[in-house]
């Protein structure tokens, strides 16, 4: 089984071939020789003192081994066969067992025995959407098997068939699984089990949270969010296992133009694009009322019971919000915005989205109502940091967004009230979205308006107090007032002083008010005369030699 489970992916010129296959199967006779004897020993209850639990787990293990024989040498419909009789008696005993015996059986089934049976399923033509317990159900030896027998006899429900963790965390109110998919107005058939189970996981995960945002309309943002991923969790695993099955088949050397790569190629756009609108439900939500279009004031905290009985006589009023916690409230909506966009975006990649124009229409309709959405956050931060300017500019922004969004079909007019939030965007939601955004805009026209006024104002008041000597370098706004040239009388004012450098010839040139200094004449003594000595005016730039 090692060697097995060694070259299992390998595949071309590094498969079990050859000698390497004989060998694999003659191991596997040898263990199955084994395993025979080991149930004919279990056989006497008095000497080995064995229960019907190891008997029928040393008889799962025996036919397992015939199956994998069967399957390596290519014998499929032995294959299910035996394998078909190992899962029956492994998920009898799983629902018998303690939870570990449980995980060991579940894990058992899930790396060994399933995937043979579904690869055995698919080399003799069965459909991919028939479940792995359907299968068992139909190829399970009867009649001339005693241990398949016994085991309906004690385990009546073993074809219906989970383990005890799997019933457990099963969902006992599951729909029936689904056999056909929609996208758009054409309707095709599911070709993977595992896809088809995840869907129907999705729509009793739709229904949970449908009852529950109608039972708690009041409940905060983030409640209300984690409620989603009942329902993301199903659909990410519905992509998945539809990636996978493309995967499989192109691996097995499936054209596109196959019809089962047709109707797969489909599920996945339709499975990919429901994952999409609940992930932008989700953000929806966690944006607020009006998809986050109002800055409604929080919601006050609810007081400790002593502190409410306190005050109960009391008003409780709503504290003003800072500016400071307003802008945190933005840039969370701007990146749930951005994570918004990012998945509309990623619409476009899906197979068939590029050669339908009007569903291209229909994505950048609602991309641009939540364009309009993110400009309309940025233009309320720019406002509260007090650029009404900016904020205008965006504003305008914003209008022309929901003018391209109002163009299209893309928003319905009938929403049911109790259907979650998704992609489906209602017109009435567009048309307040545009009534507020008209109002803001004339709002912060006004306020430039008088921002524009007042600096004007301020300017002509300046220009009238200072004559027109004085701002020449200036290019007066209006008429010029030639009774305000200068200053008269003058007054008292200061100027700049001289740099240290400025009067570099001071030494060299007599100024007016300067006095000449007198040479004094050598003293003669004794008919001698003594000579003075006289230092030199130091000369050069930093010789001032006053």
């Amino acid at each position: 089984m090692h060697m097995r489970s060694t070259h299992s992916a390998d595949t071309g010129a590094n498969a079990v071939t050859g000698s390497t296959k004989k060998h694999v199967i003659s191991r596997l006779h040898k263990a199955t020789v084994s395993a025979g004897r080991l149930i004919d020993l279990l056989q006497d209850k008095q000497a080995s003192k064995a229960n019907s639990g190891v008997i029928f787990e040393a008889r799962a293990y025996y036919v397992s081994l015939f199956g994998a024989i069967a399957f390596e040498r290519k014998h499929w419909k032995n294959c299910i066969h035996y394998y078909s009789e190992a899962r029956l008696i492994y998920t009898a005993l799983g629902t018998s067992q303690n939870s570990r015996g449980d995980v060991l059986f579940r894990d058992l089934l899930s790396s060994t025995i399933d995937s043979s049976i579904r690869y055995a399923a698919y080399q003799l033509k069965i459909p991919r959407t028939t479940s792995i317990e359907s299968i068992v159900a139909q190829n399970v030896p009867r009649g001339k098997n005693d241990y398949v027998e016994e085991i309906f006899q004690l385990y009546p429900e073993a074809l219906n068939g989970q383990t005890a963790s799997n019933k457990k965390s099963h969902n006992n109110d599951l729909e029936d699984v689904p056999t056909t998919v929609q996208w758009r107005s054409r309707i095709v058939k599911l070709e993977d089990a595992a896809t088809a189970q995840a869907l129907a996981a999705v729509s009793s995960a739709e229904k949970k949270l449908s009852s529950f945002l109608s039972l708690s309309p009041d409940a905060p943002p983030r409640a209300k969010a984690a409620a989603y991923d009942g329902v993301l969790i199903p659909s990410q695993d519905a992509a998945d296992a539809t990636r996978t099955a493309i995967e499989e088949l192109t691996a097995d050397g499936v054209s596109q133009s196959d019809p089962r790569m047709q109707s797969l190629q489909m599920t996945r756009t339709a499975v990919n694009y429901a994952l999409i609108g609940w992930r932008t439900g989700r953000n929806r939500v966690l944006c607020g009322e009006q998809d986050g279009a109002t800055l409604a004031p929080l919601r006050p905290k609810k007081l400790p019971k002593f502190s409410q009985a306190r005050k109960v006589s009391e008003p409780q009023t709503v504290p003003e919000e800072s500016h400071n916690h307003q802008l945190k409230r933005l840039r969370e909506r701007l990146v749930l915005y951005d994570a918004t966009l990012q998945s509309l975006d990623s619409v476009h990649l899906l197979p068939g989205v590029a050669a339908d124009q009007s569903f291209q229409q229909e994505v950048e309709a609602k991309r641009s109502y939540f364009v309009a959405l993110r400009c309309l956050a940025i233009a309320r931060s720019h406002s509260l940091l007090g650029n009404t300017k900016n904020a205008l500019g965006l504003l305008t922004r914003a209008l022309e967004h929901c003018s391209n969004a109002s163009r299209s079909t893309a928003f319905s007019k009938d929403v049911l009230p109790d259907k979650p939030p998704d992609l489906t965007i209602a017109a009435t939601q567009l048309t307040n979205l545009q009534h507020l955004i008209h109002s803001l805009l004339s709002q912060h026209r006004a306020l430039v308006e008088l921002h524009n006024l007042s600096g004007s104002a301020f300017q002509s008041s300046s220009a009238i107090t200072s004559p027109l000597i004085e701002i020449l370098d200036r290019c007066p706004q209006g008429a010029i007032d030639l009774t305000n040239l200068v200053t008269y009388p003058p007054k008292v004012k200061s100027i700049a002083v001289k740099p240290l450098f400025l009067d570099l010839a001071y030494n060299y040139i007599e100024y007016p008010g300067r006095t000449k200094n007198s040479v004094e004449e050598p003293a003669i003594v004794n008919g001698v005369t003594e000579s003075i000595d006289k230092k030199e005016a130091k000369k050069g730039w930093f010789g001032f030699g006053r």
